[in-house]
């Protein structure tokens, strides 16, 4: 007698969204959607350029006669962390479960992002954080004092905040839905890599569980940088007011807490 075979019906993936902000980025974004495409064929990508001199723009309409590709054009540069909050607000208002955050200079591998989607699934997770400081993640081709700045950086992040989160700068990222709508991304005033620091501290102080997963980062290889002093500047000043907060905030709780058990 044969036996019966079990279903194989596999389960459906969210609908999920990769928002690829792009200010002046055309040698990389061709590249860059093709691997998104090929890695993961069921994934849609919007591409928020911001008014991009270079003809970003005009090459994202080109790509957007494949049906998984859509494009935002924004009139003014208006920095990383407004790009992403709109791009958020696109995806939520057309239903998608699942938004990913990452870059379009070529230094988060599409290859890497099934890794951080599954994590997503089997884990439970609201928020998966593509991390280069867990083990196996690691930085490809960044100067040593580059290194020194993010690892000291982060390191102080994670202190200052009191979260225990060891890659709070990083840009690949991805969200579900309900937790993009719980943080009132509108309210973070954050632009550059602080935007990434305070949308984690946003989702820690929600409620949602965080998985980081290690990935490999490589420094772009065309185009320029976005890092300025300016930008290291605010991190900087932002985290440390957010952690006097959050220690003030704190030891307030603990003397109301104490007040009332004397009472």
């Amino acid at each position: 007698m044969t036996e019966p075979r079990e279903s194989t019906v596999s389960e459906e993936p969210p609908r999920t969204l990769v928002v690829v902000p792009t200010f002046n980025e055309r040698d990389n974004l061709r590249q860059i959607v093709g691997r998104l495409n090929d890695v993961v064929p069921y994934v849609h990508v919007l591409i928020v350029d911001d008014n991009s001199p270079d003809g970003t723009g005009e090459l994202a309409e080109e790509l957007a006669v494949d049906e998984r590709v859509h494009v935002l054009h924004r009139t003014v540069k208006a920095g990383l962390g407004a790009a992403y909050v709109a791009g958020f607000d696109w995806a939520l208002e057309r239903g998608y479960q699942v938004v990913v955050e990452m870059d379009a200079d070529g230094s988060h591998a599409p290859e890497q992002l099934p890794a951080l989607l599954e994590a997503l699934r089997s884990r439970g997770a609201g928020v998966v954080l593509g991390s280069r400081y867990v083990a196996g993640g690691s930085v490809v081709n960044w100067p040593w004092y580059r290194s020194l700045l993010s690892r000291g950086g982060n390191i102080y992040s994670k202190w200052a905040l009191g979260v225990p989160i060891n890659d709070l700068t990083g840009g690949f990222r991805v969200y579900r839905s309900a937790v993009l709508r719980s943080v009132n991304t509108h309210t973070v005033a954050s632009q550059g890599y602080c935007f990434q620091v305070d949308l984690a501290m946003r989702a820690v102080e929600a409620g949602s569980s965080i998985v980081e997963v290690p990935i490999t980062f490589v420094e772009r290889e065309s185009g320029e940088s976005k890092m300025s002093g300016s930008i290291v500047r605010e991190a900087l000043l932002r985290v440390t007011k957010w952690g006097v907060r959050r220690r003030v905030s704190s030891l307030r709780a603990r003397l109301r807490s104490l007040t009332r058990g004397r009472g």
